[in-house]
């Protein structure tokens, strides 16, 4: 049985907590609250975490900023499914890039179609005057924003080697 690591566990609840306060800097598009925060946050911690601890830190993130009014339902497809697919990217590849795409194509295309159903069946929006893809846009919009700004950190990290000693710290 897997034990839980501590550290990363410590600094996963660090990253949930920057996500929730990032998301005082949204926007709305589309009837959608952009967070870009949220994304950048989902990338880093899929590199330094993984995937399950990405994930982990994405649905609390989202429940808080729930709880506290800061976001919507639309929160929990819009960043969950982006930390998942960034994370298994990263553990296969362990390329900052295919970690990126992976957080595009996991918020843009599956979150924005699973995020169909949520406002239908759970926020009452008429399935008739939305069309199914209708979240892609502005969550590739929110997804990019994000991507661009860990891509800077991150590249930033790795050129001066701190990336990799980060990496083995929480590994131990």
């Amino acid at each position: 049985m897997k034990t839980l690591n501590t550290k990363k566990l410590a600094i996963s609840g660090a990253f949930c907590a920057v996500a929730v306060v990032g998301s005082l800097f949204s926007f709305p598009v589309f009837g959608s609250k952009c967070s870009p925060v949220q994304h950048m946050v989902n990338i880093l911690c899929a590199i330094l975490l993984g995937p399950g601890y990405g994930l982990l830190a994405a649905f609390a993130a989202a429940w808080i900023r729930n709880l506290l009014g800061l976001g919507s339902m639309m929160a929990f497809p819009g960043s969950m499914f982006g930390a998942l697919v960034c994370g298994l990217a990263y553990w296969k590849y362990k390329s900052i890039f295919a970690a990126l795409i992976g957080e595009v194509f996991g918020t843009a295309v599956l979150g924005g179609l699973c995020a169909y159903p949520v406002a239908v069946f759970i926020m009452g929006q008429n399935a008739s005057q939305i069309p199914v893809y209708a979240y892609i846009f502005p969550f590739l919009i929110s997804t990019a924003a994000g991507a661009v700004c860990s891509a800077v950190v991150l590249y930033s990290l790795k050129q001066s080697k701190a990336l990799h000693s980060m990496q083995e710290i929480l590994e131990q």
